[in-house]
């Protein structure tokens, strides 16, 4: 049975820890969601991990889109949301409405999650939901606003900015988010934040008291180039794809392949 929405809730409730990782196309849709993983994130990660851009700042919306239909192609179990890009939402409550339902209506993806949780944005989500589009908030570090932060730096650090995050999350609840990922806090504060709120917390780099954990599949793989230091690599498949093509290429100059 596909994941719902109302069983993520249901998971908070059990203390059923929630499982979730990025992606960006069929293929690694269909191995992420055969492994079971229970939420796939269309994130604007992409913008580097796939597209080479040096922040998510440059991802356009009918790239997102491009990416979610495939992602969706791939999926047969795992709920999918997708961000909205950076300059899609913000503008007004009505321009977040045309970029959710082109999401939604030709991707068919499950929801949505766009960052901040200031009263505008908070206005913003209600305005979603209050039309039946699900959305996941995301507050702490938000990468779409890396120039505001000076950079990836961990939030939530001092009492009064903690504070705000707290309330940030509490509208964003407030607002109808079906739940909101805590990104780059301290540990401490996503505790209090996930004992605060009934709706699931997602955690990345924010200890390990939240419903559940989100990274970027290719820190997990090893993929990437650079990682945060909250991401764990399982494996390090840079390392094998290389090592396989270096050997294709090796057998091809020995004429060395299979007739």
């Amino acid at each position: 049975m596909a994941v719902t929405i109302h069983q993520l809730r249901q998971w908070k409730q059990q203390g059923r820890p929630i499982s979730m990782l990025t992606t960006w196309d069929y293929a690694f849709a269909t191995i992420l969601d055969q492994a079971g993983i229970d939420v796939l994130l269309v994130g604007d990660s992409l913008a580097m991990v796939t597209l080479g851009y040096t922040t998510t700042l440059s991802l356009t919306l009918d790239e997102m889109l491009y990416h979610a239909q495939a992602v969706q192609r791939g999926v047969k179990q795992a709920l999918v949301v997708c961000d909205l890009p950076f300059m899609s939402y913000q503008e007004s409550p009505q321009q977040a409405l045309r970029s959710a339902g082109k999401l939604l209506q030709s991707a068919g993806v499950a929801a949505v999650k766009l960052e901040g949780g200031y009263p505008d944005m908070a206005a913003t989500v209600r305005y979603l939901v209050d039309r039946g589009i699900p959305v996941m908030g995301h507050v702490g570090l938000t990468p779409q606003s890396v120039h505001q932060h000076g950079g990836y730096r961990r939030q939530g650090t001092t009492e009064v900015d903690a504070d705000r995050i707290l309330q940030e999350a509490m509208a964003l609840e407030q607002a109808g988010a079906f739940a909101v990922v805590l990104e780059h806090i301290p540990a401490v504060l996503a505790a209090d934040i996930t004992q605060t709120l009934t709706i699931p917390t997602i955690g990345i780099g924010a200890g390990l008291d939240c419903d559940g954990q989100v990274l970027v599949t290719a820190d997990i793989l090893g993929l990437s180039d650079w990682q945060p230091p909250f991401a764990k690599p399982y494996t390090n498949l840079r390392q094998s794809i290389t090592a396989a093509v270096h050997q294709f290429c090796t057998d091809v100059q020995n004429r060395n392949v299979p007739k």
